[in-house]
């Protein structure tokens, strides 16, 4: 039988971020962050993690909660999901964000999980990875020696991999409030409801007098990261809704995905099914 308890490790209930540095800086690779614990306690009971240490930031003050301020949202990575759900500034001023928290998981899961550790985690087939791109977010990170800004389309690098250095945290995200112009929509196939996608796709963008404007579809489920269709937006740049229109749009996908074959199927099926909620996506955005 395989093992289901993970191997020994430290485990040190961070107070401040000072203090967190200090341990990264002793550790390096053989230390993890633990957020909401969702997806790193799979990895331990699996071993697919063994760090030496597990350093707790759920008690440093200053990493939760959502702001509103000029003219952009600030979401601390601790903010767990269901408040992230819950939040009228969300709903309001990032609908794209607010149409993805339900398809996130169970709610077992969204009451613990954050939304820093989601992107810090960078599962291709998440849904707010891919959705932190098409709204167009930053991400906030922190070290000793200060902050830098990382634009989500810049920071997810491959496979689990992003931009984050390891003696660095992601300590928030800020997102544009959105556009008195623009519209979202969010669709996903999973085999059961709360399962990873099989495929995804978030979008945002214009919608000028019925003619789609700054499109931004952006996939998951279909590489080794969030995939931001460029060939597939500028087809349907100035072009009206129509059945040639999602045609082009569609067609375009095969210069923006090459999908992975993996447990849910072959590359062709995934393509297919791209392109099945492309068509989709665009009906909901022209209504």
């Amino acid at each position: 039988m395989k093992n289901v308890k993970p191997a020994p490790f430290a485990y040190v209930r961070a107070q401040t971020l000072d203090q967190v540095f200090d341990l990264l800086e002793q550790h390096g690779d053989d230390a993890r962050i633990l957020a909401g614990g969702q997806s790193l306690m799979a990895t331990l009971n699996m071993r697919l993690s063994a760090p030496d240490v597990l350093i707790d930031i759920n008690h440093i003050d200053g990493l939760s909660g959502i702001e509103e301020s000029n003219g952009k949202i600030r979401i601390g990575a601790l903010t767990r999901h269901n408040e992230v759900a819950a939040s009228p500034i969300i709903a309001e001023q990032a609908p794209l964000i607010a149409k993805a928290m339900p398809h996130i998981a169970h709610q077992a899961i969204r009451n613990r999980g954050t939304f820093g550790g989601s992107i810090a985690f960078a599962d291709p087939a998440a849904e707010l990875p891919a959705v932190s791109r098409a709204v167009g977010a930053e991400f906030i990170l922190q070290g000793r020696g200060g902050t830098r800004t990382v634009a989500a389309n810049d920071f997810f690098l491959g496979l689990f991999e992003t931009a984050r250095e390891p003696n660095e945290i992601l300590v928030a995200a800020e997102i544009p409030v959105i556009p008195a112009n623009e519209k979202t929509a969010f669709n996903e196939l999973a085999r059961r409801h709360g399962d990873y996608a099989i495929i995804g796709l978030a979008a945002q963008g214009g919608v000028d007098g019925g003619a789609f404007s700054n499109m931004r579809l952006s996939f998951f489920g279909a590489g080794d990261r969030p995939i931001m269709a460029e060939a597939a937006n500028t087809a349907l740049e100035g072009k009206s809704y129509s059945d040639a229109t999602v045609a082009d749009a569609q067609a375009a996908l095969d210069a923006d995905l090459d999908p992975m074959d993996d447990l849910n199927g072959p590359p062709e099926m995934k393509m297919h099914l791209a392109r099945v909620i492309t068509a989709r996506v665009l009906a909901e955005l022209a209504r």
